[in-house]
């Protein structure tokens, strides 16, 4: 008897969905709880498991169109394997053997593994998308198959030396087209309307990080031994960023049609580029938070965004957030509002740089910081208030540790 699967019941700030991947196709056998589709939304990527041992009967919805919540995507049987899916899985593992065989015994391969070797729906894509010929990718999956891990771990190794490039015919001028995903296109309407809908302004300075580089140097091993995590530059300026949104309101508050809407709590979003674009999950009250929760909740969401795996309430809400630019060596920039919040931290790339100091010239690692505020609500006292307190509270590092 078929059973019907359905799409994921989605959250109320998600109209619905797009099929993304079907990794199983009919007649294809599937185990309870593995992966069988992926739908993407406009924040995250949701997985549709097998509800049993059984096969795909039939698709309903095809990878690109669109779904509402709960609706009927597939039809399943359960128990059910059919007769050409255990052949042909049969002939594969059959024809995969002939070759390792043949290999081992020294004589040259039938085919080789990765070609023998059935691949999925999602591997296929994968392997095109890339551009990596099959036979390139060493599989470890059942019977030699390539899984979408080995074509990611394939793409990350060090290119071999490049031979001669081929010679391309006066004109030919290649032009690859795909559609833009969900997210990526979420994420172009949220941008241009937060440069269309609000009076946008950045403003600038810069912090000596010589002090908390130095307390980083002397705590990091002793820190990461007390509570299991490696003591970054992110944890100081989420928690001088919550003592400075305490100072200035207005920084933690947003606009809600006429109203002002001041936050009596501290979440900070702190932006993590991830494989489908830029996410930005939140800490929740911040205020609360000690330096090593912060951390290893920063680094539990970059995993969580390297796999796939941030949910829609790892992003939901959200007062204030902090981007870091410096990690892929950006000097300068003027970071864009997360809408509904009204202003945003840029982080930057450490440079050495000589300084004045006391009329004499040190060479010292200086970070520029952006603010970038909607000056409807934040005036330019508040929204340069803000910064220099972020600024002075990092150089004095005592002064943020002892809450003065």
């Amino acid at each position: 008897m078929a059973t019907e699967i359905k799409a994921p019941v989605f959250p109320e700030s998600v109209a619905d969905g797009t099929i993304a991947t079907w990794h199983k196709q009919p007649g294809e056998a599937v185990s309870r709880d593995e992966v069988i589709c992926d739908i993407e939304t406009d924040k995250v990527v949701l997985e549709v498991v097998a509800p049993a041992d059984g096969t795909i009967a039939s698709i309903i919805k095809g990878e690109g169109d669109t779904v509402l919540s709960n609706e009927v995507i597939a039809q399943f049987e359960e128990g059910a394997v059919s007769g050409a899916a255990q052949t042909e899985a049969v002939q594969s593992e059959a024809k995969v053997e002939q070759a390792v065989v043949q290999t081992e015994a020294g004589a040259a391969p039938v085919v080789e593994r990765a070609q023998v070797a059935d691949q999925a729906p999602a591997v296929r894509k994968a392997l095109t998308e890339s551009g990596i010929p099959a036979a390139d990718v060493a599989g470890t999956g059942r019977g030699g198959r390539i899984t979408k891990e080995d074509v990611a771990n394939h793409q990350t190794k060090p290119a071999a030396p490049a031979a001669a490039p081929l010679s391309v015919a006066v004109g030919e001028r290649v032009v690859k087209r795909v559609p833009m995903t969900r997210l990526r296109k979420r994420v172009a309407e949220r941008l241009l309307a937060a440069t269309q809908e609000t009076a946008m302004l950045t403003t600038f300075n810069e912090v000596n990080m010589k002090p908390i580089m130095e307390m980083r140097a002397q705590y990091k091993d002793a820190f990461e031994k007390r509570h299991g995590a490696r003591l970054g530059f992110m944890s100081f300026f989420v928690k001088a960023a919550t003592e400075a949104l305490k100072r200035y309101p207005a920084v933690n508050a947003s606009i809600d049609g006429d109203d002002i809407v001041y936050h009596g709590y501290y979440d900070i979003g702190v932006a993590v580029s991830s494989e489908r674009g830029l996410v930005v999950p939140v800490l929740r009250d911040t205020d609360r938070m000690n330096y090593a929760e912060v951390e290893n909740g920063i680094r539990d969401f970059a995993y969580k965004a390297r796999d796939g795996k941030l949910g829609i309430e790892d992003m939901t809400g959200g007062t204030f957030t902090i981007t870091n630019g410096g990690t892929f060596g950006s000097l300068l920039s003027t970071p864009i509002l997360n809408t509904p919040q009204t202003a945003i931290l840029g982080m930057h790339k450490i440079q050495e740089r000589p300084m004045a100091v006391n009329g004499q010239v040190e060479i010292l690692p200086m970070m520029y910081l952006a603010l970038s505020y909607d000056h409807r609500l934040i005036d330019g006292k508040e929204a340069v208030g803000f910064l220099v307190t972020i600024k002075e509270l990092l150089e004095e590092p005592a002064k943020l540790i002892l809450d003065l």
